[in-house]
């Protein structure tokens, strides 16, 4: 049993392959509205591996320019971002403890060649909220550590139907995704891995 740190918990199987069906068809309809970009780096403008887009009141975005920063808007489209489905709200009560609703739902496809590096989530202003992590599709490894960057760090599966939470002490805990595992899940027809996160933004 891989003891996770404090505040942090993995739930495997969370979802039912029903479920995940669901939700792949109302990200889906979300992407319909709110097509994919590919969000880059500030300052060097360097592409990341996935491409992504959110629904709420709220969505992360990031450029060059600008940054990593919360915004109302779709930034290629302009359009306010989708409405949070009602199947997402009823998963962050259920798993967040915490009385406020979610205001951002990160929606980020990985291709199987596709990574995220370590980092923390802390553009949000409301730290004291958790950030609650849905897995569907192909797996994944995914890898948490501590408050500083070189605090070590264990890796563990994520497979479609898991959920993470980040709260309390791991709120800020750093995370990535090292590897797609090709092929070991067929709830995608084209394969490749949706995360969906949801976060609190606003106190």
């Amino acid at each position: 049993m891989l003891k996770l740190p404090n505040g942090v918990s993995h739930c495997p199987e969370y979802l039912d392959r029903p479920r995940q069906q669901a939700l792949v068809e109302i990200i889906r309809s979300i992407v319909a509205d709110a097509p994919l970009f590919v969000p880059v780096m500030p300052g060097t403008g360097k592409p990341m591996s996935v491409r992504m887009t959110n629904c709420g009141p709220l969505g992360w975005v990031t450029d060059k320019e600008r940054g990593y920063r919360y915004q109302s808007t779709h930034p290629v489209t302009g359009k306010p971002w989708p409405d949070m489905p009602a199947e997402l709200l009823e998963i962050w009560n259920d798993v967040s403890r915490y009385d406020k609703p979610p205001e951002a739902c990160l929606v980020n496809f990985y291709s199987d060649e596709a990574r995220m590096g370590l980092h923390q989530d802390k553009d949000e202003q409301d730290l004291a909220a958790p950030v609650v992590s849905i897995s569907l599709g192909n797996t994944c490894l995914f890898r948490v550590g501590g408050l500083g960057r070189n605090d070590r760090t264990l890796s563990f599966k994520l497979s479609s139907g898991d959920v993470v939470v980040l709260g309390a002490e791991g709120r800020l805990c750093f995370h990535g995704v090292d590897k797609i595992y090709p092929s070991t899940s067929t709830l995608l027809k084209n394969g490749g891995r949706i995360n969906l996160t949801l976060r609190r933004v606003t106190p």
